[in-house]
């Protein structure tokens, strides 16, 4: 695989998103951990970032083109890294100091406005703040911020590198 040609990197980054899926699809089904309003942005951004490179893999654009997707690329994984963050945070404060659990997406898609769905969703609850499953002494947050970390580097790389 060449490195030097603009569709590879790409492909192996979609690659990556579709192992970081399965994954959490994995926990998911298999260990049965239900994901929390946080997870489930986070899977967006991996799932989002994974079609932008999906995109740029099949269209295997020039140096502009191939900028442009890496900094479409590179918001997903900012907006993830973020909502990680903001997940960690919550694990590490007092339980008595979390929010209250949400009510179910269903209910909240047919009783509430889409601001404030996106509101509540982002601002995270008790559910959001659990550790049910670690790996290395690392959350699930946690490992996915390590891999927006990489998907950013990946991103950055795209956006600097010459031809």
């Amino acid at each position: 695989m060449n490195l030097a040609s603009p569709r590879s990197p790409f492909v192996l980054a979609f690659l990556a998103c579709v192992l970081m899926i399965a994954a959490a699809l994995y926990l998911e089904h298999v260990m049965g951990l239900a994901p929390c309003p946080l997870c489930i942005v986070q899977r967006i951004c991996v799932i989002g970032f994974g079609v932008v490179c999906l995109l740029a893999a099949i269209h295997g654009p020039a140096a502009t083109g191939r900028r442009l997707y890496a900094g479409f690329a590179a918001l997903f994984a900012l907006f993830g890294g973020a909502t990680a963050i903001r997940q960690i945070w919550l694990q590490s404060i007092p339980a008595d100091e979390l929010p209250a659990c949400l009510p179910s997406l269903e209910y909240m898609m047919e009783a509430l406005p889409f601001q404030e769905i996106a509101r509540l969703v982002l601002h995270g609850t008790a559910e959001c703040a659990e550790v049910n499953w670690t790996m290395l002494g690392l959350s699930i947050p946690e490992w996915s911020l390590l891999g927006f970390i990489a998907m950013l580097a990946f991103a950055g790389w795209q956006l600097l590198r010459r031809g």
